[in-house]
C-alpha cells in the first residue's frame, strides 16, 4: 500500500473507507498521552496540541518506503481548556453537563509524511452548540450510548446517537467525525493516489 492511516479510529478508518481510498491502518506507535501532557506543560494552545499529535502519530509509524503516512488528531476546547476521552461514565456525565447550552470547538488536525517529512497538513475548527437538554435527558442518552460514550472526546459521536445533543453544527462534518476528508482526499489526487 502507498497510503497508511495511523490511527485505531474506527471513524477515521470508515471515512477513508467510504471514500474509496485504498489503505493500510497502522496503530501509532508513539506515547500519545505522555506528549498531550508535556505539549500542555509547554503551555501549547489546543490548536497547537492538535497539530503536533496528528504528526507525531504519522511520524511514528514505520510505513513502506515512500508511502503517505497520514496521522490526525482532535482537541476539544471550551474556554480555553481542553477536554480528553471521558475515563468513566461520571466523567461523560460531567463533562456533558459542561458543554450543555454552550459553544465548543472540535479542532481537527491531520498531517501527511512521507520518509518521516511533513508533505501536507490541514487543521479545520468546526463550531458545536450543544442544546440545553435536562438532567433526565442526559441520563438516558448515557443509558443508550453505553461505552461509547467514553471512545470520544466530549462523550459523543455526532453521527449516531450524540446527533440529539447538539442544537447547531457550523464547519466541516467530515471535520467532527475525525478527518479534515475533502482537502485530504485532493492531496491523495494530486499525489497520483485517487483518479483525477
Amino acid at each position: 500500500m502507498s497510503v497508511v492511516l495511523a490511527s485505531i479510529s474506527a471513524a477515521r478508518r470508515r471515512l477513508l473507507e467510504d471514500a474509496g481510498v485504498e489503505f493500510e491502518t497502522i496503530a501509532p506507535a508513539c506515547n500519545e498521552e505522555a506528549a498531550k501532557q508535556r505539549l500542555r506543560t509547554e503551555s501549547k494552545s489546543p490548536r497547537a496540541q492538535a497539530e503536533a499529535l496528528a504528526t507525531l502519530k504519522a511520524r511514528s509509524v514505520s510505513g513502506p518506503a515512500g508511502a503517505l503516512v497520514i496521522g490526525a488528531d482532535q482537541m476539544l476546547a471550551i474556554d480555553g481548556a481542553t477536554l480528553d476521552k471521558p475515563r468513566h461514565r461520571d466523567e461523560a456525565r460531567e463533562q456533558l453537563r459542561l458543554l450543555r447550552g454552550r459553544t465548543h470547538e472540535l479542532i481537527t488536525a491531520a498531517a501527511v509524511v512521507r520518509n518521516e517529512v511533513v508533505v501536507w497538513r490541514a487543521t479545520d475548527t468546526p463550531r458545536l452548540t450543544m442544546r440545553n437538554f435536562s438532567d433526565a435527558f442526559l441520563d438516558r442518552y448515557l443509558d443508550r450510548a453505553g461505552d461509547a460514550a467514553l471512545h470520544a472526546v466530549g462523550a459523543y459521536q455526532l453521527e449516531g446517537l450524540g446527533a440529539q445533543l447538539f442544537e447547531r453544527v457550523e464547519g466541516d462534518y467530515f471535520s467532527v467525525l475525525g478527518l479534515p476528508l475533502l482537502p485530504l482526499l485532493s492531496f491523495l489526487r494530486e499525489q497520483g493516489e485517487l483518479p483525477a
